[in-house]
């Protein structure tokens, strides 16, 4: 998957947010969705702070299967600094890479993020989402920015994620009983249809299985890179 080349990334802070501001013009929060939705995948990112890397893994599935089809990793080198809402600008870099070594294009793009619920309303799932040109959904473990009223406990159940009076996202019950993740458009996507494809691809645990699967992914990539570098250091 190529991605578009919209802006630089060796950027500062200040210049950084201007961009996002700037690319939050190209942003579609109605759906613009293939025809058919046959792949969908799970992106997310490891930080190895030691050695200033982020390692980036894709998990593909054929949907509504959800059978894995296949998974990428890549590493990039970390050079901006950590700023909440501009997240995007350290680990946006390994995602490409990543994709870019997919062979099974996904048709629709879950990322461990935020999306329009961003205090700029152009979080990672936005960014990635205009710079592939393809429909992605924020899935985040915990709020960013607005508020949530209590709802109900049962499975499927969720509320609007609310800030300065504006709907930016939903708190959705995977599971019932426990704690709710928070869903937001990334692109060509509306909060609808997003809601409705993040309880398709749930799974039996609270985080949906494309984000859970990536995530185990790029830890585990992490944890082997770790222990092949202490054998390759280990003495004869």
């Amino acid at each position: 998957m190529k991605a578009l080349r919209l802006h630089r990334w060796n950027v500062t802070p200040r210049e950084a947010a201007r961009i996002q501001l700037r690319l939050r013009e190209r942003l579609e929060l109605a759906d613009r969705l293939p025809p058919r939705i046959a792949a969908v995948a799970g992106a997310d990112i490891a930080l190895d702070l030691r050695r200033r890397e982020a390692i980036a893994g894709v998990v593909v599935f054929r949907f509504p299967e959800m059978v894995e089809i296949e998974r990428v990793a890549a590493r990039s080198r970390v050079a901006f600094p950590y700023v909440p809402g501009l997240l995007s600008f350290r680990e946006i870099p390994a995602l490409l890479k990543a994709f870019a070594r997919l062979r099974h294009a996904p048709d629709l793009i879950f990322c461990d993020a935020h999306g329009y619920a961003h205090p700029r309303r152009f979080g990672l799932a936005c960014h990635l989402g205009v710079l592939l040109d393809r429909p992605t959904i924020g899935c985040a473990k915990s709020i960013l920015v607005g508020e949530a009223r209590k709802f109900s406990m049962r499975a499927g159940a969720w509320t609007p994620l609310e800030d300065k009076g504006e709907v930016i996202g939903a708190a959705l019950r995977t599971r019932a009983g426990v704690k709710p993740v928070y869903i937001s458009q990334g692109h060509r996507i509306s909060l609808a249809r997003a809601i409705e494809f993040a309880r398709a691809v749930g799974g039996p645990f609270r985080i949906p299985r494309p984000t859970r699967e990536a995530d185990i992914f790029v830890e585990t990539v992490k944890r082997e890179g770790k222990q092949a570098a202490r054998r390759k250091g280990s003495p004869k």
